[in-house]
């Protein structure tokens, strides 16, 4: 989403703006045209739908990158973080989470005024759009935003405080934040740049995942014992449709068939692959090996990075951005060692730091739709770095005091025994393999 939306319109004024000259000495004074009003384009719309649908898609991609890193025993639980976000999510944004996000309401929340999307029908537009085709788009980023956290949670939080939890912290983190960035709330009112979600997805998902991981502590084991993924291929085929949906993810946003789309496209293209070489560059470099999954992270950590400059910069920019992300994003998947912390697959290190880069970095290189500071605007980049300690802030505080509710009242960890034996069969009933 561009921070401020430009949107194509036929213009009844400017058509017959040489006739309104022409017959101005005889019309009446005062008189008026009549407005513009939107109308809806099909190429526009079915751009639109067809990137929710990628979008949607990356949820089932998501389910397969995380089900292959964590141990056989608990795949299906891991498995059914991102695909119960798809149910419960998708409720809560039509009932009240896109309202919070785009009605009116102040600058730091939207109002209940869009309740059940109250005011919306089938000939409302968006722009050039159907609002209805709006809030699907949207929707599928606030469903699978939450699902990211899932990854730094894995293997011993009980499958019922997490569907709280992500009800929880889609109403009162993300739908705010949405508001702040995307819904005419006060950092979007500052000239923040984040195309597709720097700040509303990636950071806002990996300092998140910092909060409740500090909480709930420690898988048994950990870091002592080795926790390999059992199924690689599985990964590998999960990053692959995560790639393929990031193109709606991210050209997606200009919410138009347009040249912005095309930028995003290529943006999105060219970062993801030179995240994934830079990663695997430092992996032959740092541990003598390159691996799959070291290739599959700097991917993600490319994508990632990318997201929220996708629209602003050039592909060669992009590249830069990139590089950077698979090398600082390398070494943020180390800090849980360093500081002690359990990420279980790495959100921190992927999301959290590469949203903080792609956030700033749109600052330092946006040559489109805005001014980075190489190209002269300083200001621009303290407006990113604003919106990046802001979000940490708000994000971090916010989440640690909805996981200590959830802790004084559910519990947010398993048993012991739980965990020793495996959350698929224990919480679900079932296993993920019976060979």
């Amino acid at each position: 989403m561009l921070s401020a939306f430009k949107f194509r319109r036929f213009s009844v004024r400017s058509a017959i703006a040489p006739l309104a000259l022409l017959f101005s000495t005889v019309c009446p004074a005062g008189y008026v045209f009549a407005a513009d009003t939107p109308v809806m384009n099909g190429a526009d719309t079915a751009w639109v739908m067809t990137s929710s649908a990628l979008v949607m898609l990356m949820l089932p991609g998501l389910a397969l990158f995380y089900g292959g890193m964590v141990q056989r025993k608990n795949v299906l639980n891991s498995l059914m973080h991102s695909f119960v976000a798809l149910g419960i999510l998708a409720l809560q944004w039509i009932v009240f989470g896109y309202s919070l996000s785009f009605a009116p309401g102040n600058a730091f929340v939207g109002d209940l005024s869009q309740f059940m999307l109250m005011g919306t029908n089938v000939d409302s537009l968006t722009g050039t759009i159907p609002t209805y085709v709006f809030v699907m788009f949207q929707g599928m980023f606030a469903i699978i935003t939450p699902a990211l956290i899932s990854g730094a949670i894995a293997e011993r939080m009980k499958f019922s405080s997490y569907v709280v939890f992500i009800l929880l912290w889609a109403t009162f983190i993300y739908d705010p934040l949405v508001h702040w960035v995307w819904g005419g709330g006060w950092l979007q009112k500052m000239g923040i740049l984040d195309f597709a979600g720097g700040l509303v997805v990636h950071l806002s998902a990996g300092v998140s995942a910092l909060a409740v991981a500090v909480l709930i502590k420690k898988r048994k084991g950990f870091p002592s014992e080795m926790f390999v993924p059992h199924n690689l291929t599985m990964t590998l085929l999960g990053v692959g449709l995560l790639w393929f949906g990031w193109f709606g993810f991210n050209a997606g946003s200009a919410l138009a068939a347009n040249s912005t789309a095309a930028l995003a496209f290529t943006t999105t293209m060219v970062a993801a692959a030179a995240g994934s070489c830079s990663w695997m560059v430092m992996e032959w470099l740092v541990v003598k090996r390159p691996s799959a999954l070291g290739f599959a992270s700097g991917i993600v950590a490319g994508l990632g990075s990318v997201t929220p400059a996708s629209g602003f910069v050039t592909p060669g920019w992009a590249i830069v951005i990139g590089l950077v992300a698979g090398v600082i994003c390398f070494y943020g998947v180390r800090l849980k060692f360093k500081f002690d912390y359990d990420d279980s697959l790495d959100v921190v290190g992927v999301h959290g730091v590469g949203g903080i880069w792609g956030t700033l970095s749109a600052g330092l290189f946006a040559t489109v739709g805005g001014t980075g500071l190489l190209y002269g605007s300083a200001a621009q980049f303290g407006v990113q770095f604003i919106g990046v300690a802001a979000t940490a802030l708000y994000c971090f505080v916010g989440t640690y005091v909805i996981c200590i509710i959830l802790e004084k009242t559910m519990g947010l960890r398993v048993s012991e025994d739980e965990e020793s034996m495996g959350l698929d069969k224990e919480l679900h009933g079932e296993v993920g393999y019976s060979l």
